[in-house]
């Protein structure tokens, strides 16, 4: 086994070793502070000595229980995280002492009325109008509200000192990501797409946070110095933007069996919260709210920091074809599908537009479609 496949398969052995760090956290009396999305301000709740733990589910299972109370034609990821949480089948849920939720769609935040009853949530109004004043202000005040929902929680002040710290750890994880996430700009990267996002997921997982840099800064010079073990250099260089993929890592699985190469993910776990750092050295909260406030996630109307960034990384990561994976029922990047197929084609690339949930069901008819878009190159 090369080191490249060695780094890998170590990623899979202990992809789950983040549920024993979260239970001997909650042992030693850290509180836990769950989150459904990546407009939650990390850096408050680390700044607060409570760890910030990623709650969307990724499965299947737990959806009949959640359709108890949920309707049927309901995002997936939705029902999975109620369900899960319904049944008590998600670890990290366990041991959660506050959610920190926030009103992105509709069945998300109607949603968290029914988990206030499972745990109690802390619900963030997310402002949809990026570069409206107002919107800023809204989203600092909200901001100003979880700070103090958890220094009522943990009786510890959260200083601005603190804050900035924490936003300094941030984006150097931050920066850490987007090392990795480059090597798939050579012709030839040592990584595929699916196994760029387990690394990823592993990071997020990972709840010390100087470690986690320290090995991902580690583990992404030993990528980058090995020699490849495989020739990618032929496959069609494509893009994955859309939903979050958690729950849908068959797509790229499909993808990439199909002969294609994921050199990017423009999506909620992969650049789209890291294509802006926080400013450091000004006011904090302004800092921490004009970050967040420019995630360009297809809720926002307009949404021109969604475009822009498509726009970089197709040229930053020379892609072929855009594939922009739509869970069902989400209507927000249902619609918004449209304009990114116009700005993909107005670039001169292919788009494929693809709509799924969370079970196998549909694999062979993904296959079928996907086979025929890579075919095109």
């Amino acid at each position: 086994m090369g080191p490249i496949a060695m780094i890998v398969d170590e990623v899979r052995r202990h992809n789950r070793d983040g549920i024993l760090e979260i239970k001997e956290a909650h042992e030693r009396g850290t509180p836990i502070i769950g989150t459904y999305c990546g407009y939650m301000p990390w850096e408050i709740i680390d700044a607060a000595g409570a760890i910030a733990v990623s709650l969307c589910a990724k499965s299947e299972e737990a959806i009949p229980a959640a359709e108890e109370h949920l309707p049927r034609n309901l995002c997936p990821l939705v029902k999975s995280s109620y369900g899960h949480a319904l049944r008590g089948t998600c670890p990290y849920f366990h041991f959660c002492d506050l959610i920190v939720a926030e009103t992105t769609c509709d069945g998300k935040k109607k949603m968290y009325e029914l988990m206030d009853r499972i745990k109690p949530v802390h619900l963030v109004q997310i402002p949809q109008r990026p570069d409206r004043p107002e919107d800023f202000a809204l989203m600092k005040s909200e901001f100003n509200r979880v700070r103090q929902r958890l220094e009522d929680l943990t009786g510890r002040a959260i200083t601005d000192e603190a804050l900035g710290t924490s936003m300094a750890l941030r984006n150097r994880e931050r920066r850490s990501l987007r090392i990795l996430w480059e090597l798939s700009r050579r012709k030839n990267p040592p990584l595929t797409g699916c196994e760029i996002q387990e690394i990823t997921d592993y990071i997020q997982f990972r709840f010390d946070k100087e470690k986690a840099i320290a090995w991902l800064e580690a583990t992404t010079e030993a990528l980058s110095q090995a020699t490849p073990e495989r020739d990618l250099s032929a496959r069609p260089r494509i893009l994955v933007t859309g939903c979050p993929i958690g729950g849908v890592m068959k797509t790229l699985e499909v993808l990439e069996e199909t002969g294609a190469l994921v050199v990017c993910f423009e999506n909620c776990s992969g650049q789209k919260e890291s294509l802006r750092p926080v400013e450091e050295g000004v006011d904090v909260m302004d800092a921490l709210a004009e970050k967040y406030l420019a995630i360009g996630c297809s809720v926002m109307s307009p949404n021109p920091h969604r475009m822009e960034g498509l726009k970089r990384l197709i040229g930053e990561y020379d892609v072929d074809g855009v594939v922009e994976i739509v869970l069902t029922a989400c209507h927000t990047y249902a619609v918004e599908g449209y304009s990114v197929r116009e700005l993909v084609h107005s670039l001169g690339k292919s788009y494929l537009s693809i709509e799924t949930d969370y079970s196998s069901g549909d694999r062979e008819q993904l296959a079928t479609r996907m086979g025929a878009f890579v075919e095109m190159f």
